[in-house]
């Protein structure tokens, strides 16, 4: 019989010998044991064969975080149907390009958005509309808890699709990265392997489960080592106050660090049990490693991905972590920074980062041409993403070139201005820009949040750039702000900010 490459049939291969241990842990209500993920999933195969789903069906799902979610997620998986995972914030107006795009035949929905919602479905002809919330119950719940398991995991290939991310959009229409079943196994036994996952690990899990970080990286490494898992609802820094000792793992996005070296109850002796702290999904300040190791005694792991691939990089998990840089190709995972021929540039000159390997994904949904676009002739795949190597291969991302700022003829990189702003006493984070001005093509722009009690001010911070950063570098305008915005991983939206001062130099 040939190999069957159903992700599921992976995990289950990894579950703990204990039936009785624990994979899912509520701090203050139930748990979810590794014995009950088999039938509990199985319920949940059993409602979406009663809906008709065959291998290659579409699930579009829109809900809170629950186990629930989870084992929605791992029955999609069983049954051989694409898992489509929506933020949860996205507006009706949002879903309904989704389900145009991907036209799925069951969406799982959030109790009080059906009334906005089970129209669209109609309007697109979706066959099946469930709902699930966050305590795990709703019409999808409800019929798994009367259905009968099923014990099956259908065959599949290693290139059969396993789920659909959409990325952002920010660029224009979101495009939805298909990713296989060997595309998502591979990278988790490549991370289970260099992050050196342990039978007794417990992972803290306060990521959102519609993103790579918290649904493919925390999930899949978890399931691949048998480990029990905190499952909180959301980012909780009181929880994870109260949970940290009790845990050995911690994947979260820098606010998560940020705020934990903000509460004073975060000392040394409360992460005694842990061995490793990482972060991804946006950049990481120095600063904040920094602090983070002389308060902790331990140092960040961070690494990069997208959702074109899970993880592409990672910094070791035994010798140098360096701030500011994203480690080391993966193994099975080659790369290089190259010009816009796609022709490899000199160790540290920047460059955009193109990569290739077995987590790269099978293409956007229903777009070729982009498809094509974003790949060179010998299969690379273009991030976007601007970056350098030094001499060992060592990663350093350095933003997005879409970010990139052409200034009166020259080439201005975002990054490097922001790591000179952010060094200023007074300043906590900025973020750099480039919006139209009539005699330089665009003026770069810093968006500054101050720190402390020091009343930093415009000109102090550009008397600071003046002897550091080229004059065509420096920034024709500052602006303060109380914080930057955001989305839910913590990136920076910087084309909010583009879109917010696009007419600030009309007058000029």
């Amino acid at each position: 019989m040939p190999q069957n490459h159903n992700l599921y049939q992976l995990f289950q291969s990894r579950f703990p010998n204990d039936a009785t241990k624990p994979f899912l842990m509520l701090e203050h209500g139930s748990e979810l044991r590794y014995g009950d993920v088999d039938s509990l999933s199985g319920q949940y195969t059993a409602v979406l064969k009663n809906c008709d789903i065959q291998k290659g069906d579409r699930v579009l799902v829109q809900t809170a975080k629950s186990p629930q979610t989870i084992m929605l997620y791992l029955a999609c998986l069983r049954v051989g149907a694409i898992y489509l995972p929506l933020n949860t914030a996205y507006t009706a107006a949002e879903v309904d390009y989704f389900m145009s795009d991907a036209t799925p035949k069951v969406i799982v929905i959030d109790p009080d958005n059906y009334e906005a919602l089970a129209p669209l479905a109609e309007k697109h002809g979706v066959s099946h509309v469930m709902t699930l919330d966050a305590a795990g119950k709703g019409t999808l719940a409800t019929a798994a808890a009367n259905a009968t398991p099923i014990d099956l995991i259908e065959q599949m290939e290693a290139d059969d699709l396993a789920a659909i991310l959409y990325t952002s959009g920010t660029t224009g229409r979101s495009k939805g990265a298909m990713l296989s079943h060997d595309n998502l196994a591979s990278n988790a036994l490549t991370l289970h392997e260099i992050w050196h996952w342990q039978d007794n690990d417990i992972l803290l899990h306060a990521l959102p489960v519609f993103h790579v970080h918290g649904l493919f990286v925390a999930l899949h490494c978890a399931l691949l080592g048998g480990s029990s898992i905190w499952f909180l609802p959301k980012l909780d820094i009181d929880a994870l106050i109260r949970l940290l000792p009790k845990s050995t793992v911690l994947m979260g996005v820098p606010t998560f660090y940020t705020r934990l070296l903000d509460d004073e109850r975060f000392t040394r002796d409360l992460c005694t049990n842990m061995r490793l702290f990482i972060s991804g999904s946006a950049p990481l300040l120095s600063e904040t490693s920094d602090q983070f190791e002389e308060c902790t005694g331990l140092r960040i792991l961070e690494r990069y991905g997208m959702s074109e691939a899970g993880m592409i990089t990672s910094n070791p998990y035994e010798g140098g972590r360096i701030a500011g840089t994203v480690g080391f190709a993966l193994p099975g995972v080659s790369l290089r920074i190259a010009d816009d021929q796609g022709k490899s540039v000199p160790n540290g000159e920047i460059g955009v980062l193109e990569f290739i390997g077995p987590n790269l994904f099978k293409g956007y949904w229903q777009m070729p041409e982009k498809t094509s676009e974003e790949h060179r002739a010998d299969g690379y795949f273009i991030t976007g993403d601007m970056a350098t190597m030094d001499d060992e291969g060592r990663v350093s991302i350095v933003g997005r070139a879409k970010d990139l700022i052409i200034s009166g003829g020259y080439n201005v990189y975002p990054k490097e201005i922001e790591g000179v702003i952010d060094d200023i006493d007074g300043v906590l984070e900025s973020a750099v820009i480039g919006v139209p001005h009539t005699d330089f093509g665009e003026a770069v722009v810093a968006v500054v949040v101050k720190d402390g009690p020091l009343d930093i001010e415009a000109h102090d911070i550009m008397t600071s750039l003046a002897d550091s950063l080229a004059k065509f570098k420096q920034p024709k305008e500052i602006i303060f702000l109380e914080t930057l915005p955001r989305n839910t991983m913590g990136k920076v939206q910087k084309n909010q900010l583009r879109n917010t001062y696009k007419t600030l130099f009309n007058k000029e």
